[in-house]
């Protein structure tokens, strides 16, 4: 039986932790493929430490002679990312860290099971399962914990980046663990936030003062109470950050990339991987579509699963459960779903416009619960297809 009244954790981290560093360079190769060859194939991975950053995996163009002179830009682009992130540190500035480049051409074993021929569509990149979810806690339809997690962090990233709040460093972490009363959101119990400092002074009765009224700020009203428990940088100082305090790895936060652990995750990460990888495209592709029937009003709740076998074109299941909150029964949905959208690799992109340099922008601070944008970038947070899906039941 479903509970009614619980506390429910989630966490995020900033652009500036070393995991973060790590998606936001990766993701950045792929916009810069794109932009050149909007069907190009990357599985780009980066591993940052102390002044150092390692760039490997696969790169796939329709003219292969062009990839060395897509490989001399790539020193460029992770210096740019490191220098927007905010790391000019003595051990890791993106004046003077090591880049080193093992990109290499994409498997050809790989490429026939993906590419389209005369004898079959174009096939999933991968096998595996890919969730989406959705729920009305928040404005966003996502779960309250993760998206306020979110929220503080970008919020302290901006006030540090526009120069308000100089004494903030790069690297950071929140912790929000939020009270539910008949499986509503109804307040904060406690606030973990642990955030680099610029000043080795101050102490973390400093740090509290600088961060807490950014974090009031976007928090709802009411959800901080007298019993609120604070933990704000509980270890002391936190001077030494980024990927010189912890080695970086893209694909290591794919809780807070998704729903915080308030839904399923199929186990894949995004950041690096072009659209024809179904551990992206899919999930994105679950996500729409488990907005679209929270947006539709056919449930409260909706969790999406979407299955694939590398070289087949269309999923193996479509599985959906609105958690006993759905107006019609889960099966409708289903039977909607499959209707309304094209599910192959290829049907997803085009439905979704997939196919650009958009994903840059999503590697931190959540890749769900974001504004749809004007020149596509999420795409797949719109709600255009809920009255279809209702339509359809």
């Amino acid at each position: 039986m479903a509970r009614n009244n619980y506390i429910f954790t989630s966490e995020s981290v900033s652009e500036g932790h070393p995991d973060k560093v790590c998606d936001r360079i990766s993701d950045a190769v792929l916009d810069a493929f794109l932009a050149q060859e909007p069907e190009a194939r990357v599985a780009c991975e980066t591993f940052a430490t102390t002044n150092r950053v390692v760039i490997g995996g696969e790169v796939g163009l329709s003219d292969q002679g062009k990839l060395a002179e897509y490989m001399g830009k790539i020193d460029g682009i992770t210096r740019d990312c490191i220098k927007d992130i905010g790391y000019e540190q003595e051990k890791f500035s993106w004046k003077t860290c090591e880049v080193t480049n093992l990109l290499h051409e994409q498997s050809a074993h790989i490429a026939q099971g993906v590419d389209a021929s005369s004898e079959k569509d174009e096939g999933a990149g991968d096998q595996g399962i890919m969730f989406g979810y959705a729920c009305t806690e928040t404005d966003a339809l996502m779960p309250a914990p993760i998206q306020f997690a979110h929220a503080i962090l970008r919020r302290l990233a901006e006030v540090r980046k526009d120069g308000t709040e100089p004494t903030l460093g790069p690297d950071a972490k929140s912790q929000i663990s939020v009270i539910y009363k008949d499986r509503k959101p109804v307040g904060i119990s406690s606030i973990v936030l642990s955030t680099q400092h610029l000043d080795e002074s101050m102490t973390s009765q400093d740090v509290r003062a600088v961060v807490e009224p950014y974090i009031l700020e976007v928090l709802p009203e009411g959800w901080i109470m007298p019993e609120t428990e604070w933990h704000v940088n509980p270890t002391g100082k936190f001077v030494i950050g980024g990927p010189d305090g912890d080695a970086g790895l893209t694909g290591r936060k794919i809780i807070v990339d998704t729903y915080g652990g308030a839904a399923p995750h199929g186990g894949g990460a995004f950041s690096g991987k072009d659209p024809t990888k179904v551990d992206r495209s899919a999930a994105y592709a679950a996500r729409y579509l488990a907005k679209n029937v929270v947006a539709s009003g056919m449930a409260e709740r909706c969790t999406l699963q979407l299955s694939y076998a590398i070289g087949v074109s269309k999923p193996l299941s479509i599985y959906v459960d609105t958690h006993q909150t759905g107006q019609v029964e889960d099966a409708a949905i289903e039977r909607a779903i499959a209707q309304c959208m094209d599910l192959t690799p290829r049907g997803i992109r085009q439905h979704l416009s997939l196919n650009k340099p958009i994903y840059e922008r999503t590697a931190a601070y959540g890749h769900f619960g974001r504004a749809p944008e004007a020149d596509g970038g999420f795409s797949w947070e719109r709600t255009d297809l809920a009255d279809k899906l209702k339509a359809a039941v």
